[in-house]
């Protein structure tokens, strides 16, 4: 186990400490691989600055992780627990992190999140087979935990699960409700997973430092000095209002200017599109960084490839068709929602390419799951729960008019959109007209 602290410079948070076991973690093959794993994927296309990375985003959620459990006055045991659980929630990201997400969860039947319990046990290869002469013989990181007194179990669970198991936040809107009567730990799980949580306050910061919009700022310092444990939950005083409105304001926009930037989502298409077709082994996916895996497709010659160096060179697809979400009846969205999904998306690609006269790889389709294309109410992380001098408990959303209008903001002003190279983009747009009238 590392002896010496460190103290690691970060553009956005200063100088973060590091010691002990989570020395230990941050040398470990499995977090190394996220140097070379971009945050934002393919953003740097449209966003040049864009060419940070899941390891520097997994030590500022490590680090605001470490300072929201300090503002909570956690105790030590459980303050170990979530730094641990901060620094490894990612550890699983495939290459270019979201854009694979698809393929790897088509794989392995599981998400990233999922996936992560095995790699820290153990269970599944933590190192290319490659690298054997260099891993050979290491111990899980699980063991690492253990030595160190953590339990590696509740580790995997503050990973594993977005959702808490244990009732969600709906015991505050009935004072009478028997669960509030029974004292809880939820606020532990919060802090990686909740509507003020330290990956969304470190991902917003820093996406919006690199991408060099304006619309990441949120008051990081007022929030931990608001935030505080009512029944077992972690809840913000109303002297946090204000920022907290300011974290929601960002998300939502951040979300629409550029996680789902339609020129990145284009070639996030295609490149999925270029690791379908391959027939490359893509088994230990979660095991390549962005480099190794795009050599990987192009080394299987042939059209993937060609789609791969393209999105490499950003030589994208065009719009072909856009179906827009306004005005767009209940039953069209219904049935537009039977194509959601992986399989139904790459059923009805295949039908619009036919219809097109193309083949299956020149033609990509986005859309918004089912949940989000069929709900007329788009929560998301508005979930925040003010509580006053007097310890009464309001949802924010019925106290702020702008976090209610937040609530209901959609992220996609379109239901579909379809792409093509540019030659054909006529062609796919009158094929689609047909194929989804």
């Amino acid at each position: 186990m590392a002896d010496k602290d460190r103290v690691i410079h970060d553009p956005l948070h200063g100088g973060i400490r590091a010691d002990g076991v989570y020395m230990d973690i941050l040398d470990r093959p499995e977090m190394q691989r996220l140097r070379s794993v971009r945050q934002l994927g393919l953003g740097n296309l449209v966003f040049p600055g864009a060419n940070h990375t899941r390891f520097e985003h997994s030590l500022g959620v490590y680090h605001l992780a470490g300072r929201m459990a300090s503002a909570l006055h956690m105790g030590r045991d459980e303050t170990m627990t979530v730094r641990a659980a901060a620094l490894l929630h990612d550890i699983c990201h495939p290459p270019f992190s979201h854009t694979m997400e698809e393929i790897l969860e088509n794989i392995t039947g599981v998400d990233h999140m999922d996936l992560a319990r095995k790699l820290i046990s153990g269970d599944i290869p933590y190192f290319l087979d490659s690298d054997r002469d260099l891993f050979g013989g290491m111990e899980p990181i699980s063991d690492l935990l253990g030595e160190a007194g953590i339990d590696p179990d509740a580790v995997c669970d503050l990973i594993e699960y977005p959702r808490s198991r244990s009732g969600g936040l709906n015991l505050f809107l009935s004072d009478d409700s028997p669960q509030s009567f029974f004292e809880n730990k939820d606020y532990i799980h919060q802090i990686i997973h909740g509507p003020v949580d330290a990956d969304q306050m470190d991902y917003l910061l820093r996406d919006a430092h690199y991408t060099g919009v304006v619309l990441g700022t949120i008051d990081i310092d007022r929030l931990l000095s608001q935030i505080r444990i009512d029944k077992g939950r972690m809840v913000v005083g109303k002297g946090g209002i204000a920022a907290t409105e300011g974290l929601m304001v960002s998300r939502a926009l951040m979300y629409s200017s550029v996680y789902y930037h339609k020129t990145v989502r284009i070639a996030e298409m295609m490149l999925t599109k270029a690791a379908e077709i391959s027939g490359a082994d893509l088994s230990e996916l979660y095991l390549m960084n962005d480099g190794m895996f795009i050599n990987h497709i192009i080394s299987t010659g042939g059209k993937a490839s060609d789609l791969a160096r393209k999105v490499m060179n950003r030589r994208l697809y065009k719009n072909a068709y856009v179906m827009q979400t306004t005005n767009l009846s209940d039953d069209a969205k219904a049935e537009l929602a039977k194509h959601t999904g992986y399989a139904g998306r790459k059923a009805l690609e295949a039908e619009i390419a036919h219809e097109a006269g193309l083949e299956d790889h020149e033609v990509v389709i986005d859309m918004p799951s089912r949940s989000t294309l069929l709900s007329s109410v788009k929560i998301g992380k508005t979930d925040v729960y003010i509580i006053d001098d007097d310890g009464r408990m309001k949802p924010i959303f019925r106290i702020s008019p702008l976090a209610k209008a937040l609530q209901s903001r959609e992220i996609f002003d379109w239901a579909i959109t379809v792409s093509a190279p540019s030659e054909h983009a006529e062609r796919v747009m009158k094929a689609s007209g047909r194929v989804l009238s």
